[in-house]
């Protein structure tokens, strides 16, 4: 995988907050992100050059009309930036190649190490008829969090009354078998997550039980 840079455009995300989808059931993750991007009338700073996830080309879906921008091409995954916001986002557009999988998070953990983020948030979601009954209750938002990311926050989202994805039983009915963290339909939203705690990577993933 690699990062190329827009012409003329600063690539250094030292310090910045970066904000992607999982390409999870729904597309909740790719369509919050579009309104990050259309709302803060953020600048496409790059692309992201990878095999593991299928080709695409099309218009500019954050188009004004402009003569700047109407006739600009977008691909499967592009990274915009705010600067003054010290905020970045990747929006991903299409599927990971299946059997790619695992070589796309670990490039991607390692793009996010090499370039420096302070912190990064997954946007996730996941089948609710697979939920069990503790994830009946309450809201259908979850968070995770690794380790590194909760030196940064401490106990406030705990404090706002947020719920930490619940681990699940392997063998469910039988209360005292071992207990898993298990996300439904949300693409590579475990291995992202598992990756970054290995890696000590502060990363925060919000994932929502979608109805479909």
């Amino acid at each position: 995988m690699m990062f190329v840079a827009a012409e003329n455009t600063p690539t250094s995300f030292k310090d910045f907050t970066l904000i992607m989808p999982a390409i999870s059931v729904g597309n909740v993750g790719q369509l919050a992100v579009d309104l990050i991007v259309s709302t803060l009338n953020m600048c496409r700073v790059g692309y992201i050059h990878t095999d593991c996830l299928i080709p695409m080309a099309g218009n500019n879906p954050y188009a004004t009309f402009t003569p700047e921008n109407a006739n600009d091409l977008s691909t499967n995954a592009e990274v915009y930036s705010s600067p003054e916001l010290r905020l970045a986002v990747l929006q991903i557009r299409t599927p990971i190649i299946q059997t790619k999988s695992k070589k796309f998070c670990k490039l991607m953990v390692s793009w996010i190490k090499a370039s420096g983020f302070s912190r990064t948030v997954v946007l996730s979601s996941s089948h609710a008829y697979q939920r069990d009954d503790q994830q009946l209750l309450g809201t259908p938002l979850r968070y995770l969090q690794t380790p590194s990311m909760q030196k940064v926050t401490g106990d406030r989202l705990k404090e706002m009354e947020w719920r930490e994805m619940e681990t699940v039983s392997t063998f469910p009915g039988v209360t005292d078998s071992e207990r898993r963290l298990y996300i439904p339909g949300g693409g590579a939203t475990k291995r992202l997550f598992t990756d970054s705690c290995a890696e000590d990577i502060p990363l925060h993933v919000v994932s929502l039980f979608q109805l479909c």
